[in-house]
């Protein structure tokens, strides 16, 4: 049985600030966006398309800092930095 991706981010530990590292450029965008892709290709589930609120919602405490999101997002509607010095995540094996 293979692990879930929440059962392997246990594995790392992300401090977090206060801001998020993670910004979605313009809403309107996400809104009418059809495939979704940033759904897809983001190995951490950082983000997830609110039918109901119609926007998408990043829970940037989960994310890995692959980069993935800088490139992935065909309209390129998010921004991505790294994480401000004494912040982001620490892997707990190795």
């Amino acid at each position: 049985m293979s692990e879930s991706i929440t059962d392997k981010l246990f594995t790392i530990r992300f401090k977090c600030d206060d801001k998020s590292h993670l910004v979605i450029k313009e809403a309107d965008t996400c809104e009418k966006c059809v495939t979704k892709d940033c759904n897809y290709f983001c190995p951490a589930d950082v983000y997830d398309w609110n039918l109901k609120l119609k926007t998408t919602t990043v829970a940037y405490e989960n994310c890995i800092e692959c980069g993935t999101c800088r490139i992935a997002c065909p309209p390129n509607n998010i921004e991505w930095v790294y994480p401000k010095g004494g912040y982001g995540m620490t892997y707990k094996y190795g």
